[in-house]
């Protein structure tokens, strides 16, 4: 194959509709706006609005709130850690937290930490530094022989 011969797949490719080009054209007169009113007009934006009756947006409710303290944390599940060490992606002597699945491709950011979760099987032995993991996660590492190392304010709750 060679650069000259790429091609768009025959169809995929539409020529433009040229509107208000005389009745026999087909999209002519009107140009395919129907007839009259506002919406045939340019410069249109009628997005919620419902024609002086109080929109929807406004009749339901505010409800909930953002809380600004969220933590937002990549979780990764102990089955790709173990495909990532299988790999030889991760070196299971090394202690393995955020800087490290990153190198090995495990994860795209490391966000506000890297949060362990517990699916899968973990058969190496492996030392985590990580923001959190859970209960199932930490049991499974352990009985593998690894250490999970928290901070100490996720260990307090």
């Amino acid at each position: 194959m060679k650069l000259n011969d790429l091609r768009d797949n025959s169809g995929a490719t539409h020529s433009r509709k040229r509107v208000g080009r005389g009745i026999g054209s087909g999209s002519g007169k009107t140009g395919g706006r129907g007839v009259k009113g506002q919406s045939s007009r340019s410069g249109v934006a009628i997005n919620g609005f419902e024609g002086g009756q109080m929109p929807l947006y406004r009749r339901l409710p505010k409800r909930g709130f953002t809380n600004i303290f969220a933590k937002d944390f990549v979780t990764v599940s102990l089955a790709r850690i173990q495909a990532a060490i299988d790999a030889k992606k991760l070196d299971a002597k090394e202690t393995v937290d955020g800087a490290a699945l990153l190198k090995a491709g495990v994860i795209r950011r490391v966000k506000d930490g890297v949060r362990i979760l517990g699916d899968g099987e973990l058969k190496a032995k492996v030392t985590f530094d990580v923001a959190g993991a859970s209960k199932p996660a930490i049991e499974k590492i352990e009985k593998a022989g690894g250490s999970v190392k928290l901070p100490e304010t996720a260990a307090a709750e």
